[in-house]
């Protein structure tokens, strides 16, 4: 790939993440202050896979991270979902400090998840039985996400009977039905083929239309990210940090059509030459 020569005129409205004491105004979902993460290797070396990462998500907002393989674009959401502890820096949801997994945060991993000896229904009642709630409030949810991903007529079905799309549906619905304060996913639809991702991003844009939660995606496709988000997040790597932060001019509801509109194709263009350059600077 070649270096593409910037336009003298920004592409879009774009910005460096300040100061987390700048967002006072802003109210956060979730916060991540000088989060760093390093690993030692066999050999006792020390590795720096995140280095004093700091940014917010103000509350409701679908944010995009984005950036090239090895970046630690993944490590930083398992430390949000409390499945890690990072080396320095603290991560707060809801004004909350993260100190492990909690009913806070729902997760959504890019492989099947799924209980295979429950059926799509009793997978989206798992976390609600051990909450402890009443049957009739848990009938009543879960007919909702069912409704919701569309997989009513699904509901007494077993993993193994479902597509990848729809396995990655009854992932969604499950982690939406424990109503967390914020939604993390992980490349999700990552090993699906082209037309079914294309149709589970269309559903995603409409669930988070319906449930306003806060979403932080994690992607290393461009287009996806521009589709989805309020906010992308860019991250360069070695080791692995915020680079620049983008809004995404896009106004909503947003079709596939939009790949073809002129802002959508400048801001591809600009996120392109930012991680071409983050390349350049590795090698």
């Amino acid at each position: 790939m070649t270096a593409t020569a910037k336009s003298p005129r920004a592409p879009h409205k774009h910005y460096i993440m300040p100061a987390l004491s700048e967002y006072a105004a802003v109210e956060s979902r979730l916060r991540v202050d000088g989060v760093s993460l390093r690993y030692q290797s066999p050999s006792g070396e020390t590795f720096t896979a995140l280095d004093k990462v700091s940014f917010e998500v103000p509350d409701q907002q679908f944010a995009v991270i984005v950036g090239p393989s090895g970046c630690g674009k993944s490590s930083l959401l398992y430390l949000t979902a409390g499945l890690a502890e990072p080396s320095e820096g603290e991560i707060y949801v809801g004004g909350s400090k993260v100190d492990g997994p909690g009913v806070d945060r729902g997760m959504v991993f890019q492989g099947y998840t799924l209980f295979p000896w429950l059926t799509v229904r009793q997978n989206i009642e798992f976390g609600l039985r051990r909450r402890g709630l009443m049957s009739d409030q848990i009938r009543t949810i879960v007919e909702f996400y069912l409704g919701e991903v569309g997989l009513k007529k699904f509901a007494e079905h077993y993993p193994k009977q479902l597509s990848g799309g729809m396995m990655q549906r009854v992932a969604i619905a499950r982690a939406l039905a424990n109503d967390p304060q914020i939604l993390l996913m992980d490349e999700p639809f990552g090993a699906l083929d082209s037309q079914t991702r294309l149709q589970m991003q269309q559903l995603l844009l409409q669930v988070w239309s319906n449930s306003k939660k806060t979403v932080v995606f994690v992607t290393h496709d461009i287009d996806e990210a521009i589709l989805l988000a309020d906010r992308i997040y860019v991250m360069g790597a070695r080791p692995g940090r915020i680079k620049e932060v983008l809004d995404v001019p896009i106004a909503r509801p947003r079709s596939l059509d939009v790949v073809m509109e002129p802002e959508f194709i400048r801001m591809k263009r600009h996120i392109l030459e930012l991680l071409h350059d983050d390349m350049e600077e590795v090698h």
